[in-house]
């Protein structure tokens, strides 16, 4: 049975035959390994060519910046799973990355959607106009802001506010780090009070400043925070904590369901 379309059989990331492969038309062997660094690399698998210099800085920054948070859900979901089954630590790492939605480690791409829809939307148009209306818009339906305020860094994102820099110091400007600002600057009379901006919202528009596909956001996200879910993994072999976790959080949760009647 045929599902789907079916018309275009083709690929151009890679092929191999018997003496070679060939990466997005370059000879891996002789023109890649031990030739270009992973950043490039995976820049390259992606886009289909390699970075500049100020993509190759920022794609860098990004992924410092978000790999690591600390014990996120994510992260505590790869432990436990791991605590379960050392076998396979791919299946813990699987189970961290399934995680990446809306809410948490994946909700960089849910802001650069917004933000994308406000940057068209405002094309020949007063961008703080459109923004405040959007921003009641989700006000009204009690919709999160994606990209803004944050429950530990309630006074501001560290990380957003050296990504901003760094965008600044470079030069990196465009409709989407201002549409970023412009939101900022509405909050407070069209929500009510104002949010700082968080990781999520520079994310997102950095990389919408430096070429990056709307569906591929995600895509940092992800590479980033697998290498913390590794580094995660291999403390949980030598220092468990996942049954702890697993313990606290069974200790934190009281049954109010119906009682035996017995």
């Amino acid at each position: 049975m045929r599902i789907g379309k079916q018309d275009a059989p083709y690929t151009a990331i890679s092929t191999a035959d018997a003496a070679s492969i060939t990466v997005r038309g370059r000879d891996l062997c002789r023109d890649l390994i031990g030739k270009i660094d992973f950043v490039d690399y995976f820049f390259l698998l992606l886009m289909g060519e390699e970075p500049t210099a100020t993509q190759r800085f920022f794609v860098n920054a990004l992924l410092v910046a978000i790999a690591e948070h600390g014990l996120v859900p994510s992260i505590q979901a790869a432990r436990m799973t791991y605590a379960a089954g050392p076998e396979a630590i791919q299946g813990a790492v699987a189970a961290g990355l399934l995680g990446s939605g809306s809410v948490v480690l994946g909700s960089a791409e849910t802001a650069g959607q917004f933000l994308h829809q406000l940057v068209e939307a405002s094309r020949g148009h007063d961008a703080a106009i459109i923004a405040a209306e959007r921003v009641r818009q989700m006000r009204a339906t009690k919709t999160a802001i994606p990209g803004f305020g944050h429950p530990q860094h309630s006074g501001g994102d560290p990380r957003a506010n050296v990504l901003l820099s760094l965008a600044r110091d470079h030069g990196l400007a465009g409709p989407y780090i201002d549409m970023l600002r412009t939101v900022e600057a509405v909050l407070p009379q069209a929500l009510g009070r104002s949010l700082p901006i968080n990781i999520n919202g520079v994310v997102p528009a950095i990389l919408l400043e430096i070429g990056f596909p709307v569906g591929a956001l995600k895509s940092i996200s992800i590479l980033a925070r697998t290498a913390g879910l590794l580094a995660h993994l291999r403390e949980e072999a030598e220092r468990p904590i996942g049954f702890i976790m697993s313990h606290a959080a069974a200790s934190a949760i009281s049954y109010d369901g119906r009682q035996s009647t017995e």
